[in-house]
């Protein structure tokens, strides 16, 4: 049985407002669509979670949902202040910070660029190799209404979270992905999960921060790349846009958190967005 949030304990420190909601077509669209009406009534860090989010929105604008009280769908209200070259650096932030989150016990979860969580499995699937998918992420920048804000504001940034807690194999949509729960993992409570997913994104985006956005400087970068299934792996890079195919290995991120793929010619490019499947 999925058990429902315990809002009297999502006090997480750092935060300004958590709100629960019990349903929601998707948490990034109504947390956008609040901050664009009454950006006073979400300081960052804020965040919206919804029990059942119906109608959840991916990357490129792929759709998924999942059971109710299953797994947790949450966005966070954030403004980095970072350079606005620097904001690609975030979906890869709260993939380290997943990481953190789910961790224990035995299990270790790995990052695949630019957005998904993965725990590893016991056979291969194409594009994966041996992992599932257990959580991916979304982040979006708010269109501010014209002279709503100083030309030098840092921009509002919505970063979603879905994440696959107690879901059995039977309540999994693809066989590319898995839940914590089936994972094995020890305290699968989505309370308890939540509260520390928030607390990790949030220390990590102050460390980002702190540093002006440079990931090196703070450390992020070496962080990243030691939990990284996509670095140091010959990939399949389908460019955004239908703008092509690279192949190649993945031999590291850019200052901007961009895919660096070394081709058979020798030579580099930086992916800035697209899928990248892992080919071995």
């Amino acid at each position: 049985m999925h058990r429902s949030l315990y809002p009297d304990k999502l006090a997480v420190p750092g935060f300004a407002r958590v709100e629960v909601v019990e349903s929601s077509p998707s948490t990034n669209t109504d947390l956008v669509a609040a901050v664009r009406a009454d950006p006073a009534a979400w300081p960052a860090p804020s965040a919206l979670v919804a029990e059942h989010q119906t109608v959840g929105r991916g990357r490129a604008g792929r759709s998924w949902e999942t059971p109710p009280r299953a797994g947790l769908t949450v966005s966070v209200l954030l403004r980095p202040q970072v350079p606005a070259g620097m904001l690609g650096w975030l979906p890869l932030l709260a993939g380290l910070a997943v990481v953190r989150t789910v961790s224990e016990g035995g299990i270790t979860a790995a990052v695949k660029w630019p957005n998904d969580v993965l725990l590893p499995a016991v056979d291969t699937v194409a594009g994966l190799g041996l992992y599932r998918k257990v959580a991916g992420i979304l982040a979006e920048v708010v269109p501010a209404p014209p002279g709503a804000a100083p030309d030098n504001a840092p921009p509002a940034v919505v970063l979603g979270i879905g994440l696959n807690v107690s879901q059995s194999a039977d309540e999994l949509p693809v066989p590319t992905a898995t839940s914590l729960a089936l994972a094995g993992h020890p305290r699968p409570d989505r309370t308890d999960v939540l509260v520390r997913l928030l607390g990790e994104v949030h220390a990590v985006v102050r460390r980002w921060e702190q540093a002006g956005g440079d990931a090196a400087a703070a450390g992020l970068l070496d962080e990243y790349t030691a939990v990284s299934a996509t670095l140091g792996t010959r990939v399949r890079a389908e460019l955004a846009g239908g703008a092509g195919v690279l192949e190649g290995e993945a031999v590291g991120l850019d200052g901007s958190g961009a895919l660096v793929v070394r081709l058979e010619s020798g030579e580099e490019r930086a992916v800035t967005a697209g899928d990248v499947w892992h080919l071995r």
